[in-house]
């Protein structure tokens, strides 16, 4: 299934994950600008303490606040926002409990550190019981502050538990606030409101994590949204050439003679690394072109991203969020 679905631009949360360094932060980031595009309005937030944003878009390390961080084609605009557990506990009791004071003596004495010890979902739960607060908030005017919000979330191993753990948590406190904080969050992420987006690159190991993740979220009644295929390359033979070529069949006498014809003169050592580069580029396409045909199992929409030659830089960031939305992204 290919593009971007109605559904999926009806959905407010984008949580995007993938297995470590297929580039789900770079993904996030440019979904983010994709949303923004046309003048909406559009949070990104991470949860891990990694800084990952600040990085991507040459910044200070990010606050607990958030902060406005780019802008988007046709007066849209980017906000971001790194999560810090403490800083949100804080900023729960100080909400519920009215402990603003005392929550900072807490601090002090380390006894947030044993409450989330205590309760180790608890810090999942203050994660994303942060991000359910900026989906659901309104603005001055009734209408949500955000048009959407995008959560770089942990990776496709360890993102069912953060995303779930919720539920446990609501079993655990049947009274008080917690417990209406872990059923707005529970209710949120189980709701067409939220997708969850999946990175892969077209190789074998990221692919069955990537299914195998569609697999626990769908065992989860979690959403799956789309998978964007990241580091995409074009292939550089004929489809009718790959076989052979993948095969180890290259015509070397041909190859000089197409070398010639185009005004290049090539000794027999560059046309043998020419030759041995061929065979490498149909192999890996062959592999690639396995690696998709294995990914529609999931049969999910799918969104393809070019490879960034240059590397990630901020002008990257605008080069694949304005592919995104040539794909449908809004």
């Amino acid at each position: 299934m290919n593009g971007w679905t109605d559904e999926l631009t009806r959905a407010r949360l984008h949580v995007v994950t993938g297995k470590g360094g297929t580039g789900k932060t770079t993904v996030a980031a440019a979904l983010a600008l994709a949303l923004a595009t046309g003048g909406r309005r559009v949070l990104l937030v991470e949860v891990e303490n990694r800084q990952g944003i600040a990085q991507l878009f040459d910044r200070a390390p990010l606050p607990y606040s958030e902060e406005r961080i780019a802008s988007a084609p046709g007066g849209g605009e980017v906000r971001a926002l790194a999560v810090d557990p403490e800083a949100a506990l804080l900023e729960y009791l100080d909400m519920f409990y009215n402990l603003g004071f005392a929550g900072r003596t807490l601090r002090r004495m380390g006894a947030i550190e044993f409450a989330t010890t205590l309760a180790p979902g608890l810090r999942d739960v203050l994660l994303t019981g942060k991000v359910k607060e900026c989906v659901r908030r309104a603005g001055k005017t009734g209408r949500h502050e955000y048009d959407a919000v995008v959560l770089d979330a942990p990776p496709t191993g360890r993102v069912v538990r953060f995303l779930d753990v919720t539920r446990a948590m609501a079993d655990l406190a049947k009274v008080g606030p917690i417990k209406g904080q872990s059923d707005g969050v529970v209710k949120l992420l189980h709701s067409g409101d939220t997708a969850v987006h999946l990175v892969a690159l077209l190789e074998e190991m990221p692919v069955r994590e990537t299914l195998d993740a569609v697999a626990d979220l769908d065992a989860a009644d979690l959403r799956p949204g789309a998978v964007f295929v990241n580091r995409v390359r074009t292939p550089r033979l004929p489809a009718r050439s790959l076989p052979s070529a993948a095969a180890g069949r290259v015509d070397a006498a041909r190859l000089r003679a197409g070398l010639t014809a185009g005004g290049l003169d090539v000794d027999d050592e560059v046309l043998t690394g020419l030759v041995d580069e061929t065979v490498e580029h149909a192999i890996r396409v062959r592999m690639e072109q396995d690696a998709k045909n294995l990914l529609a199992e999931a049969d999910l929409p799918t969104v393809e991203l070019p490879e960034l030659t240059d590397g990630v830089d901020l002008a990257a960031l605008y080069e694949l969020a304005e592919e995104l939305v040539g794909r449908g992204v809004r």
